[in-house]
């Protein structure tokens, strides 16, 4: 009997109700509600001293430790983490309040070598990394769930089809930055690592059954390896409808509004869209209102906005055309890599023929595979192979996608496909 299993028969699970007597189990087929952690909600962690214990705790703890992070994403400045949930066999629960005890790599070092289990881990590794909390080990569920095939890979959507239990939604978007946390939001999210640890198991049988147990072992060791991402060069490029940007004067608009933005909800610490939103910034860039008046009868500077404020963005925007002609940004340049696939007929088109070669095959043994195709190999690296590609050897193709990233099984699976295209559309 799993532990997921003796969940569903101990009588410290709770449903509707409290703990089903034999008449109330659902019928066959049907999930049973989880509604509260085994051993009840546990008291939140905020002081050094309740910090120490839990560390102790997890450090004497047994098998991997289940972990997730909730953080305040469309309410506060920056991806924080706002709760740590973590549970290991021996210790139970722990909910940590980062604010409270902002420093948690003595928890990170006591489990040093143990292997983590998260959910979706590229999401929460960052804001866990700021905290001093960096897995040597991991096992991504979500990851795992997609490379076996499964339709939905939602934390619920596993649970409920692996296990047979269905986890109480509705917390994932609220502002985890209120304190302090309301009980049925902290009950959430220790339900969120309650069966994290069973669900890895099966999914691991579940992996090995279907000859894929290296490959997920592959890719949550390039996950828990993979250094931090740089800062993003020239973010204010990312602003939603910037496609509508075409002038340079009208760019450098909206670069004074963005980062007067930026500056503001970092003071503020508040999500930026709070303060002033990307449509707002573009319709600003598009009619280079001459004065606050003007201003306020644009989408996203009306009624609500005082005067002040207005004269703020004003400003920004009077910086902006004020720049001399060398100062303005240049228009957005080509990343790296090859041109958008759309052009590829115009541009070169044994490149194209290449492409289309290369992409048919990958998606059909994906399909064969059960996997989704980016899983197999992500689209970028089909593409730059395609476009520049090795000679169509074994060992070269190999190389080109090693360089590329790519884990040894997936350049076992795909190269001789690609050597294939190449060899084709010469």
């Amino acid at each position: 009997m799993t532990d997921a299993q003796d969940t569903a028969s101990d009588t410290a699970l709770r449903t509707t109700g409290g703990a089903p007597s034999d008449d109330d189990v659902p019928p066959r087929g049907l999930p049973i509600p989880l509604l509260e952690p085994r051993e009840g909600i546990p008291p939140v962690v905020a002081s050094e001293d309740a910090l120490a214990e839990v560390v102790a705790a997890f450090a004497a703890g047994r098998g991997p430790v289940a972990v997730d992070a909730e953080r305040a994403s469309g309410y506060r400045y920056g991806q924080r983490a706002y709760l740590v949930q973590l549970r290991r066999e021996g210790a139970g629960t722990a909910l940590i309040d980062p604010v409270g005890c902002p420093d948690l790599s003595g928890l990170g070092e006591a489990l040093d070598g143990t292997e983590w289990i998260l959910h979706a881990a590229t999401q929460d590794l960052p804001c866990l990394r700021d905290i001093g909390m960096l897995p040597s080990r991991l096992f991504d569920t979500e990851l795992a769930g997609r490379l076996a095939g499964f339709p939905r890979v939602g934390l619920g959507a596993m649970v409920e089809s692996v296990l047979g239990f269905a986890l109480e939604k509705g917390h994932s978007a609220v502002d985890w930055s209120t304190r302090p946390l309301p009980d049925p939001w902290l009950r959430y999210a220790a339900l969120d690592v309650e069966l994290l640890v069973d669900l890895r198991d099966e999914l691991e049988k579940e992996l090995d059954r279907q000859g894929k147990l290296e490959w997920a072992l592959q890719e949550f060791d390039a996950i828990a390896s993979a250094p931090p991402a740089p800062p993003r060069k020239d973010p204010w490029r990312r602003t939603s409808g910037m496609h509508k940007v075409r002038r340079r004067r009208q760019m450098a608009v909206v670069r004074e509004l963005w980062t007067t933005r930026d500056r503001i909800a970092q003071r503020r610490d508040v999500s930026p869209g709070k303060v002033l939103s990307d449509a707002a910034i573009v319709e600003a860039a598009l009619a280079l209102p001459p004065n606050a008046g003007a201003l306020s009868a644009l989408p996203g500077f009306g009624q609500r906005m005082g005067r002040r404020q207005l004269e703020q963005w004003q400003a920004a925007v009077d910086r902006a055309k004020a720049l001399p002609e060398s100062e303005l940004p240049q228009p957005g340049q080509q990343p790296a890599g090859p041109p958008p696939p759309r052009a590829w007929a115009d541009k070169d088109p044994a490149a194209a023929a290449r492409l289309s070669a290369a992409r048919t095959a990958v998606s059909a043994l994906a399909e064969q595979l059960h996997l989704p195709q980016e899983n197999l190999m992500t689209p970028d690296t089909v593409r730059r192979v395609c476009w520049e590609p090795p000679q169509p050897t074994e060992d070269a193709v190999e190389a080109a996608l090693s360089g590329y990233g790519a884990r040894p099984w997936q350049v076992h699976l795909v190269a001789p496909l690609l050597v294939q295209a190449l060899r084709a559309n010469a």
